[in-house]
């Protein structure tokens, strides 16, 4: 570290509470059930760690992206990332071999499309949890442009015959 360098320390701890199951606590903040997946014989209502570190790299990624954005001036009106983890057996256990992030960002001028993806492709590159990580995260970048809907909206003709699907 230099000098004049920050340090940041984050804290957590799961307590046991029996079978596969635990809760997690941080100072300040909400507990929350944690359980194995139903597939290691967990249960199936809580949060596993598997859903928590692909929700580690999704949530990163959107902080990340909200930084980058403010510091570039981008104006968007909204952000999702839906994300996937992949797990996988491997030759030494189970592993999550990928993590693909989905981000979905509607920006505000439909001039700001380009910059947008350069700027989604940035935060990728400067996510600290996806940095940390062994597991390949992959991003793949939807960008839309906010628009007015016509009122009312015009009426389509279908152009080949319709087919009853009702069975009547």
């Amino acid at each position: 570290m230099t000098d004049g360098g920050k340090r940041f320390h984050f804290t957590a701890r799961v307590s046991w509470v029996g079978g596969r199951e635990g809760m997690l606590q941080a100072p300040g903040l909400p507990t929350i059930a944690v359980s194995a997946p139903p597939e290691f014989r967990g249960r199936g209502d809580t949060w596993t760690p598997e859903h928590l570190c692909v929700s580690a790299a999704a949530s990163c990624y959107m902080t990340t992206f909200a930084a980058v954005a403010e510091s570039s001036r981008l104006e968007f009106k909204s952000l999702t990332v839906d994300a996937e983890g992949k797990l996988e057996k491997t030759a030494s256990g189970y592993e999550l071999t990928e993590i693909v992030l989905k981000p979905a960002l509607t920006v505000r001028s439909v001039n700001d499309i380009d910059r947008a993806g350069r700027l989604l492709e940035k935060a990728k590159k400067h996510c600290i949890v996806s940095n940390a990580m062994r597991t390949p995260v992959r991003i793949e970048t939807r960008v839309y442009h906010e628009q007015t809907p016509a009122c009312p909206c015009p009426t389509i003709e279908p152009s080949s015959p319709q087919v009853d699907l009702s069975g009547g």
